[in-house]
């Protein structure tokens, strides 16, 4: 039986709880994950790819089933390259529903090959986001029960602190 792979993209502009629970779970589904940092230029990034990848790296050096890669372009070209046929979305609440649905219909119909897997957050990320620890830690609030050790170490670092 051939491998089930599964890409898991997203900016990862810091890398949260929330993420490494999808990480984990999907690792409970497939025989490897894909975590795929994307490159978009038109998002306002705290991090740089290399400096996302690296804390990727790192925080997952005890899933070997996790590989870290990044990508540009149309998502469902890159996962077709992976030999891939399965997307991971994460979903923290209704709201996050509509928007995902709109991305998995229209890579639906550019092909066929490839299926949008929509996974529910545990219940303690339910409202975590990047865009949320980022502001929380820019005003040097708590966040050690946001994001790992090494990701808070890397924002008091960017917020100089």
């Amino acid at each position: 039986m051939p491998l089930k792979i599964a890409v898991y993209p997203g900016s990862f502009d810091p890398v949260t709880y929330g993420h490494l629970d999808i990480i984990e779970r999907a690792l409970k589904v497939f025989d490897g994950v894909i975590v795929a940092v994307a490159r978009n230029s038109e998002k306002n990034s705290l991090f740089t790819v290399p400096e996302r990848m690296q804390l990727l790296s790192e925080i997952l050096v005890d899933l070997p089933q996790a590989k870290i890669d990044t990508f540009d372009g149309l998502l469902v070209d890159y996962v077709r390259r992976c030999g891939a046929t399965v997307i991971i979305r994460g979903l923290r609440a209704v709201s996050d529903f509509e928007f995902e649905f709109q991305l998995a219909q229209m890579n639906r119909s550019i092909t066929r090959e490839v299926e949008t897997l929509f996974m529910m957050t545990s219940v303690p990320y339910s409202y975590l986001s990047s865009s949320i620890v980022k502001e929380v830690s820019s005003l040097n609030g708590p966040i050690e029960k946001l994001v790992p050790p090494l990701v808070k170490s890397a924002l008091d670092r960017k917020f100089g602190r």
